[in-house]
């Protein structure tokens, strides 16, 4: 298996933690009889919880970019130590983002994500040469 797609399946694997810790963090606030009904009233996520939930739905937004690099690089033959280095970037970027806004420190988070998504452009440059 090529490391891009090796990174991808970890960048999966981070995605799926990140739904568990969020929906941790609901049922703990709002209960399940809440959570399991149609949450037409749901209420705004507080504290970690919310914080869980915004960061899992931040790397959603973020893998709709990644996967389709990720396949482009490897069916185009692209493949090489600057593209492994830009999903490494992502992948350790990502997972840096998580902890630092399930902790609360905003400024940080930041730079966790523009490391991230350099990462991707540092593969998508690679699909022009």
């Amino acid at each position: 298996m090529k490391p891009e797609m090796m990174l991808l399946l970890w960048a999966v694997v981070l995605t799926f933690v990140q739904v568990l810790i969020a929906a941790q963090g609901a049922f703990m606030r709002v209960g399940l009889p809440t959570l399991a009904g149609n949450r037409d009233n749901l209420p705004v996520l507080a504290d970690w919880a919310g914080r869980a939930r915004r960061a899992h739905l931040n790397m959603i937004e973020n893998m709709v970019l990644f996967v389709p690099l990720v396949f482009l690089v490897i069916a185009s033959g692209k493949s090489n130590q600057w593209t492994v280095l830009g999903a490494e970037l992502f992948f350790w970027g990502r997972l840096a983002y998580a902890l630092i806004y399930l902790a609360g420190f905003p400024w940080v988070r930041t730079l966790a994500w523009a490391i991230s998504v350099a990462g991707m452009v540092m593969m998508g440059w690679q699909l022009f040469k």
